[in-house]
């Protein structure tokens, strides 16, 4: 049978370092996870005990395309809690993770061929996403004096019809503060681009709270999700914010695309939500593996990395040590038994010469991890 163009998209390279370290351990070897971007930690305790609960008690069937209203209520709390919004809770859609946004988002907001920008480095899947939809997406290639994140003269010339940011960033982990946030709408908004905002790793910071887009203008869209402060990855649920003119937008899509996120996700989700002390005891391992790996890389070799204020990751450039980084990992993987991704995937120009390392795994991992860096470059020479 035939395919579309545009099913013509790359792998998730960070996918393929999976599979070749899970047939490593196959084989028996004891391999050190730096690569994939995904809490140790499982679902928070309350959030089990209420799917449990729903599992004996509710069918569990279909929801509101929108989500679940008590949800939605409790995320727009959230806004107030976090950063002293006060969020309309009928602005909020709950989504099949991220992803699910970032579906109904780029298919609401654009026509085929529009333009988006998208940070370089920044998350593979906005690129890979917006060519499945027909869109084209515009890589901004970041400096580090800018610690890698877009800044307002970036867009110049470039005709965007949206552009997509993300605070703390995958893979560098750099923020951005509130007036570089502003410059961007600014910018976003002089030539009439929709402004999205990617805060799936707020929660996650260390030394500076992050900003939501949401306290600097209501004209965005902000994309969150369960997956990385409460540590639920794999139940696939997530939210978006939208201006009010544009939820029965959202809403239409959705009852297409999802009929609705998972019903017993949404229930663990809601719980969740009043689990943040047990969520700050996460951060507080994170933290630690942070300032080890702060420590730990350049003493092995790795001295020039982004300066990460949230999230769980390291971004290195390694162009004096390679300029093939996905042989590079593979070489780690084999010779070291760490697993780090390759800058491919988040890079396509210059992510020949950059891995990603994560610490989002247990202290006595990355202990391991580092020390096995160590010997493996010292080996090297």
């Amino acid at each position: 049978m035939r395919n579309s163009s545009r099913s013509n998209v790359d792998p998730f390279i960070v996918m393929d370092v999976m599979e070749a370290a899970r047939q490593a351990e196959e084989q028996g070897r004891h391999i050190i996870h730096m690569e994939v971007g995904q809490p140790s930690t499982g679902a928070p305790m309350a959030a089990r005990r209420a799917l449990a609960d729903a599992l004996e008690n509710n069918s569990l069937g279909y929801t509101v395309a929108l989500g679940l209203p008590a949800l939605r209520q409790r995320i727009a709390q959230l806004y107030g809690e976090w950063y002293n919004v006060d969020l309309n809770p009928e602005r909020v859609v709950v989504t099949p993770g991220s992803s699910g946004a970032f579906l109904l988002g780029f298919t609401a907001l654009f026509d085929s061929g529009d333009r988006v920008g998208i940070g370089a480095p920044g998350y593979p899947s906005y690129r890979q996403i917006l060519s499945a939809l027909g869109l084209t997406p515009v890589d901004i290639e970041t400096a580090p004096e800018n610690r890698l994140q877009p800044v307002a003269a970036d867009l110049e010339g470039l005709d965007l019809a949206g552009l997509m940011v993300a605070s703390p960033g995958n893979p560098t982990g750099t923020m951005l503060d509130h007036a570089a946030m502003g410059q961007l709408i600014e910018a976003a908004r002089a030539q009439d681009a929709a402004f999205i905002s990617d805060e799936i790793y707020h929660g996650l910071e260390y030394e500076a709270k992050a900003v939501t887009a949401l306290e600097l203008t209501n004209d965005c869209y902000v994309i969150n999700s369960f997956s990385k402060f409460f540590s639920m990855t794999g139940w696939r649920v997530g939210w978006m914010v939208v201006p009010e003119d544009h939820v029965r937008v959202i809403e239409r899509l959705a009852q297409n695309m999802f009929i609705c996120a998972p019903h017993a996700s949404q229930v663990a989700a809601l719980a969740a939500l009043d689990c943040q002390d047990e969520m700050r005891e996460n951060l507080s391992v994170y933290a630690r593996n942070r300032q080890l790996m702060l420590e730990g890389l350049p003493a092995a070799g790795f001295t020039k990395i982004a300066p990460p204020d949230g999230a769980f990751y390291v971004y290195a450039d390694v162009s004096d040590l390679t300029t093939d980084s996905r042989s590079f990992a593979a070489e780690i993987l084999e010779r070291a038994g760490v697993a780090v991704t390759p800058g491919l995937d988040f890079d396509p120009k210059r992510g020949a010469t950059t891995l990603r390392f994560s610490y989002a795994r247990g202290t006595a991992d990355i202990q391991e991890g580092l020390a096995r860096l160590k010997q493996f470059m010292a080996a090297r020479g």
